[in-house]
């Protein structure tokens, strides 16, 4: 089973927070400020987040699994250890080929 929290100043490992939902994505927030935030999430596979854009740039990095990252329709495939910055105003989506976890970095500004 997954561990569900963070502790402030205390060492974690990022796959190890969520576990995947069968047919389904899970978040989790992992810090908020008014300077952006980190998301942590978990895509089972088939599942994604639909084209759309963002105000400001976004960082991914994939630390479990396959994902397909499109940006301006190009379609790039990113595995374990492997990020893409996803920039401001530029329409993107995800897919999940296969499950993948990935951190959402993203940064006003």
């Amino acid at each position: 089973m997954a561990k569900t929290s963070i502790e402030v100043g205390v060492a974690f490992t990022p796959v190890n927070l969520s576990d995947y939902s069968n047919g389904g994505i899970v978040s989790q927030q992992l810090t908020k400020s008014e300077a952006g935030n980190v998301t942590l999430f978990a895509f089972d596979e088939g599942q994604g987040l639909s084209e759309h854009s963002a105000p400001y740039d976004a960082l991914v990095h994939v630390i479990d699994g396959e994902a397909e990252v499109i940006i301006g329709g190009e379609s790039n495939t990113i595995v374990a250890g492997d990020m893409i910055l996803m920039p401001a105003n530029i329409p993107h989506a995800l897919n999940a080929p296969k499950p993948f976890k990935m951190i959402l970095t993203m940064i006003k500004g």
